[in-house]
């Protein structure tokens, strides 16, 4: 605790982001602006792709397009204001705008992560389960599910935020990083945050442990199920059901263990910074990818709504011809 000792209440703070690097500045501009563009596009696209197509009205797809909103959410959370810092060189953010910035990020995050294991349960359900599939995962099932995902992101970022809040002041307004994230945060502040540190890491494991015991266990009986099919041609169509589930789980899960499910982390590297811009921005953006590539009814979907939107101007041109 360092109360008193060049210690100030500060109404704004600076995000040094990648400024070690100044002559890449121009290059991660446009890398992160290209790969936001996808990252908006290929969300939205598949929100709109699942509301419009019926054959996509599925507990699974209903899933997915909840996560496509959230990862367009936590990506625009951080990416423009990003964006900005690295063109303009403007590093500054107001406090009010970086702990918004935070609680907003957590919320997504802590959300996705549940969300993910909710889909784990719903895959489940569908092929160890598939002739109640539909009973099990009613419609009212589906919304609390998804709605309590929503709650449990906004307790676990309101817990982290309100005691955020009762810093009182901090030895410096830099933070070494592109956004306002807590652990950096935390290692500026002149108060005794140990209380702050505890409360990141239990809650963060435990959010971690408890969606990874619910994704490990609905997999066994899943893989259980899969070898007992004696089709190929079913073993395979179960597989590739998971396959792109299991790929998000692993690349999220990965990096979010490796930056917050351990203690002392307040310090930022340039590794620590590499392995967030990988879960901030290039996942959102990858998510639709492997959904989309990866799915073959999301993929006729695609196909049916290009060949439609390829049809109908021909057929309302043939007919302003035949008038």
């Amino acid at each position: 605790m360092e109360e008193g000792k060049n210690c100030t209440e500060f109404i704004e703070f600076m995000l040094l982001g990648f400024s070690d690097h100044p002559e890449l500045h121009i290059f991660l501009f446009l890398v992160f602006l290209v790969i936001y563009s996808i990252t908006v596009l290929g969300n939205l696209g598949m929100i709109i792709l699942i509301k419009i197509s019926p054959h996509l009205h599925t507990p699974m797809y209903f899933f997915l397009s909840h996560m496509s909103f959230i990862d367009l959410c936590y990506s625009t959370v951080i990416v423009p204001k990003m964006l900005v810092n690295i063109l303009t060189e403007d590093q500054v953010i107001s406090f009010l705008g970086c702990i918004i910035q935070f609680y907003l990020f957590c919320t997504c995050v802590v959300t996705e992560i549940i969300l993910l294991a909710v889909m784990a349960y719903d895959r489940f359900v569908a092929i160890c389960n598939p002739l109640l599939y539909m009973i099990a995962m009613s419609q009212k099932l589906c919304i609390q599910l998804v709605c309590g995902s929503y709650i449990c992101g906004t307790v676990s970022s309101l817990i982290h935020t309100c005691l955020a809040l009762k810093i009182s002041s901090y030895r410096s307004n830099i933070i070494n990083h592109f956004f306002c994230d807590l652990p950096p945060l935390l290692s500026l502040s002149c108060s005794d945050v140990s209380i702050n540190e505890l409360l990141l890491f239990i809650v963060a494991n435990f959010n971690e442990i408890s969606t990874i015991i619910i994704i490990l266990t609905s997999y066994i009986f899943i893989l259980i199920t899969i070898l007992r099919i004696h089709s190929s041609e079913g073993r395979r169509k179960a597989f590739s059901t998971c396959a792109s589930h299991l790929t998000a789980i692993v690349v999220f899960h990965g990096t979010i263990l490796f930056i917050y499910c351990r203690p002392g982390s307040g310090n930022i590297s340039d590794s620590d910074k590499v392995a967030t811009v990988f879960y901030t921005v290039v996942i959102p953006m990858l998510n639709p990818l492997i959904y989309s590539l990866r799915n073959k009814d999301v993929k006729d979907a695609l196909r049916k709504v290009i060949g439609s939107e390829m049809v109908f101007p021909c057929s309302k041109l043939g007919r302003r011809r035949g008038n």
